[in-house]
């Protein structure tokens, strides 16, 4: 793992947080839809670049 793919992969796990925490908190369904987008662009980025 290089330090990008690391990143990326903690970075999407942060936000997929954020959208359990948000979907707890009953905020507005448009952004938790965004933030879960952007945490699974994030986490496919990171897993991509994986080198194996």
């Amino acid at each position: 793992m290089n330090g990008l793919s690391t990143v990326l992969i903690v970075v999407g796990l942060f936000f997929l947080g954020g959208v359990i925490s948000f979907v707890k908190q009953k905020m507005p369904k448009s952004l938790i839809v965004l933030l879960s987008i952007g945490a699974a662009m994030c986490l496919a980025a990171g897993i991509l670049r994986l080198e194996v």
